[in-house]
């Protein structure tokens, strides 16, 4: 295991530049022609929350606490609202439309479950005194 005060800043880290990759690869999506009309299928969005849940797990097992998970979390979540303002010149990363209030709804959603599920039988660290 990761020693915590080595592991809390690496997965703060981590959690934000998830954030700041998923602010761009979010948009992404598939477009595919059917008979009733055209259906989008939002893989960014999918691709993101997926490793989002994978490196909170991650980072959980990894530290042998839920801190680790939740450090994560925090980290994706600043970078996201961060990007998600306007900056000096105006331009903004993650709009305010439809599928970027779900990919953040969602994300806050599914990371925090997955921050707050408990770590398996034997992973648990004894606590430092």
């Amino acid at each position: 295991m990761i020693p915590r005060a080595l592991g809390l800043p690496i997965a703060l880290i981590l959690g934000g530049v998830i954030g700041v990759a998923g602010a761009f690869v979010q948009a992404q999506r598939l477009l595919v022609d059917t008979p009733w009309g055209v259906l989008a299928i939002p893989w960014g969005v999918l691709l993101v929350w997926v490793a989002l849940v994978a490196v909170i797990r991650g980072a959980t097992w990894g530290l042998g606490t839920r801190w680790g998970g939740w450090t994560v979390f925090v980290g994706w979540l600043v970078s996201t609202i961060a990007l998600s303002a306007d900056s000096p010149s105006g331009d903004v990363a993650l709009s305010g439309g439809g599928r970027q209030l779900t990919y953040l709804l969602g994300g806050v959603v599914i990371a925090s479950a997955a921050a707050s599920l408990p770590l398996p039988r034997g992973t648990v660290r004894p606590r430092n005194p």
